[in-house]
């Protein structure tokens, strides 16, 4: 007789479930047959001179002495593969890398004046500790920036920067703690909702009529990242140069609508044409994060004929839409940024390659001083009086916006702050009422008369509350 013990390790060998289910199953049912029912159903004459209740108690027992333990159970075999796509390899499992606890792998942030280096703290490091993105973006990479450029102290009417990047789409999900309040403090705004989008130039009001003795001109810029590639602080030199390749079959196509020329940048750096390109170099801060390796090869130009729209490929995002006017008419500039990028939408989706865009984060660029619109307004003023005065700091952070001197005094460069918690029109929306109610600030101090009256009551938020009466 087979001991029970020698079925359940054969059960095991086989490679069958070993569960504390099965493997009790198969001890029972090998007792119940090799302890019990051997002897007796041996015995065939005693078994027919039995009573019809015993014959029906054996033949019980013949029916469970037939229980066999499932090999698998059928659910589980359906189910499987779904469940393990659930479930992909850690991406860090991959990795060796010599690192030391978090503990002492947590970075100096004395000093810091980022906003990276305010939110991060050794609690908040160690939860991203062991992470990592399918592409090998881990957490050190994501505030690489903002260790390399620690900031300096804001002034008045300034915002800090964020301090990190993203190293591709995922790392706004598989890092979202720290994300999420990078987001929320610089832009103001809570992760709670969804975000909207309007391209409707046509719902923009009063973009075309700034008094031009105070706005000298304007600039509308709007970066877009494609799908399933890392970003340009993390991507490849294959990548780079894929991208490269389906922004010139694109442009190509938007020539066609809106005429163009593409320039590489290995081009501009050897003969010095394309309307005065040639000097375009990488900024420090590119350097330092690893956006500008390997400049110039795989960059690109795209100029209109008129020169108002400029596209950059592979700088600090995949695609990068610029258009400037010297007559500060930040109606015409929308209407153009609004109808490119709608037409480069197209042209990617027929190359079978998106935008990335999320739900909850809108158009998903490198950096997360952007997402949400990926859109930023600005127009140049003339102002003398109101940089000065007191109040003007509480005044941006009412109306949202910033403000940043140029290399010219009494010249600033006026431009929203949040990206997300607004569609397109209401970012530039922001923007144009802004700057109308700066410009009359400053003619009332330059007639000796007060602004308090001006001062917005609330500071103004949501899809609805973007429009002042000025």
């Amino acid at each position: 007789m087979r001991p029970p013990l020698a079925i359940h390790s054969s059960f095991v060998k086989e490679g069958q479930h070993s569960s504390v289910t099965h493997i009790f199953c198969c001890c029972f049912a090998a007792w119940s047959v090799a302890g019990c029912g051997a002897s007796r159903l041996s015995d065939l004459g005693a078994l027919k001179q039995a009573s019809p209740t015993t014959k029906k108690m054996w033949s019980h027992q013949r029916k469970w002495r037939k229980f066999k333990s499932p090999l698998e159970f059928p659910l589980e075999a359906k189910y499987r593969p779904i469940l393990e796509s659930t479930f992909p390899i850690d991406p860090m499992s991959r990795f060796n890398l010599k690192r030391g606890s978090p503990q002492e792998e947590f970075p100096y942030l004395r000093g810091n004046h980022t906003l990276m280096g305010e939110i991060l703290t050794l609690h908040l490091y160690t939860r991203q500790f062991n992470r990592a993105t399918e592409s090998g973006v881990i957490f050190d990479d994501i505030i690489r920036p903002g260790l390399e450029d620690p900031g300096k102290p804001t002034e008045p009417g300034q915002v800090k920067s964020v301090g990190c990047l993203a190293g591709d789409a995922q790392s706004y999900i598989l890092f979202c703690d720290f994300f999420d309040r990078i987001i929320e403090a610089y832009h103001d705004y809570k992760m709670t909702s969804t975000q909207e989008s309007d391209f409707n130039s046509g719902n923009l009001k009063g973009g075309e009529d700034f008094d031009a003795a105070y706005a000298v001109s304007c600039e509308i810029r709007a970066a877009r990242c494609v799908e399933d590639f890392c970003f340009p602080m993390h991507c490849s030199r294959g990548e780079r140069r894929a991208l490269l390749s389906l922004a010139q079959k694109a442009l190509t196509k938007l020539s066609e609508e809106f005429p163009g020329k593409l320039y590489s940048m290995e081009q501009l750096s050897q003969d010095g044409d394309g309307k005065g390109l040639s000097m375009m170099s990488p900024s420090p801060a590119m350097c330092k994060i690893g956006v500008a390796r390997d400049w110039p090869s795989a960059r690109a130009v795209w100029v209109s004929e008129d020169g108002q729209l400029v596209i950059l490929v592979n700088f600090e995002d995949h695609l990068k839409l610029e258009c400037t006017r010297t007559d500060a008419n930040l109606q015409l500039a929308f209407d153009c940024i609004c109808a490119n990028l709608l037409r480069l939408e197209k042209l990617y989706k027929n190359l079978r390659h998106t935008f990335v865009w999320k739900e909850h984060l809108g158009w998903v660029v490198s950096s997360p001083a952007e997402v949400g619109t990926a859109l930023k307004a600005s127009v140049t003023v003339r102002l003398q009086h109101l940089p000065g005065h007191k109040r003007l700091e509480n005044v941006l952070d009412r109306l949202r916006l910033h403000m940043i001197p140029t290399d010219k005094p009494g010249l600033y460069i006026v431009t929203n702050t949040p990206t997300i918690g607004f569609t397109e029109v209401g970012v530039v929306q922001l923007v144009v009422d802004g700057v109308k109610l700066l410009i009359s600030m400053e003619k009332r101090l330059e007639n000796h008369g007060g602004i308090d009256d001006l001062v917005p009551t609330h500071k103004l938020s949501g899809y609805t509350d973007t429009q002042l009466h000025v």
